[in-house]
């Protein structure tokens, strides 16, 4: 496999480890984004039906802010103030909340999970993995991390020992759609884009599926060269015109004499 097309790739899905995947069992083209599974530390976390917004998340911070300020050696103050933090883009402080509270407490496996994970996030893979090691045991092995670990090994390029983690993940949780969905990412990072989208349909067979995890099918299958398929797809949770917006842009990308080398960095949510 070509590592310009990993690089290049890599920046159209942006990070595996994206979506909420992971704060106390420890979140590309323009919708199509990678998804990491349900966040099982969100302790006091605002939720409501159609999800928090982002005026939500900036009150959640201030709330937690303040307490963390009062208190700040509590463990699971600080797993909800970094996690408001990263919802509101500031990832570089939800990290550092992370890593005192892991200093004050380096046994406490929710806070590396959590520290972990936000050192994924700022894109600090190496120590990602090493706290993400200690945040479970082969014995007590939790699905959200070694599915966050095989994301940051995809990061990494490391896809072939990512997918051992994605699999033991699915031997825990079968068919979790959170888990195929990262392991079709990974195939697609590694050019194979057959068995991604065949495993990206099966995340999104059965019950109510992660719109992120179906705009990653739409964006698959869109690299494929089907677009009006892509599109239909994607129609399922977007708007039709943002929908034809995305695959019209991918379209552009992948007609350039350069392919996917001038797509810009999606960001990170």
């Amino acid at each position: 496999m070509a590592s310009g097309y990993r690089s290049r790739l890599a920046r159209l899905i942006g990070p595996l480890v994206l979506a909420p995947a992971l704060a106390a069992a420890a979140a590309g083209c323009a919708s199509m984004r990678p998804t990491g599974g349900a966040d099982p530390g969100s302790t006091g976390s605002v939720a409501s039906e159609a999800g928090p917004t982002g005026g939500d998340w900036r009150r959640e911070a201030e709330a937690a802010g303040d307490l963390y300020k009062s208190n700040p050696g509590n463990a699971d103050v600080a797993i909800r103030y970094a996690r408001a933090l990263r919802e509101i883009g500031q990832r570089a402080q939800a990290a550092a909340v992370l890593e005192q509270a892991a200093i004050r407490d380096p046994k406490n496996r929710a806070v590396l999970a959590a520290y972990g994970r936000a050192l994924a996030d700022v894109g600090n893979y190496p120590q990602a993995l090493e706290v993400l090691n200690r945040a479970h045991t082969p014995d007590q092995p939790d699905w959200h991390i070694l599915s966050v670990q095989g994301a940051v090994l995809d990061q990494m390029g490391r896809h072939e020992e990512a997918r051992r983690y994605y699999a033991s993940a699915l031997r825990i949780v079968p068919d979790e759609p959170s888990v195929l969905s990262n392991l079709g990412l990974s195939y697609a990072l590694s050019k194979d884009l057959k068995q991604a989208e065949e495993t990206l349909r099966r995340a999104t067979t059965g019950g109510r599926v992660d719109p992120r995890v179906r705009q990653n099918l739409a964006l698959v299958v869109g690299l494929q060269g089907r677009f009006a398929e892509a599109e239909t797809i994607a129609r399922a949770d977007l708007p039709p015109e943002e929908a034809a917006a995305n695959v019209a842009y991918l379209k552009r990308m992948l007609a350039h004499p350069n392919g996917l080398a001038k797509l810009p960095h999606p960001g990170t949510t």
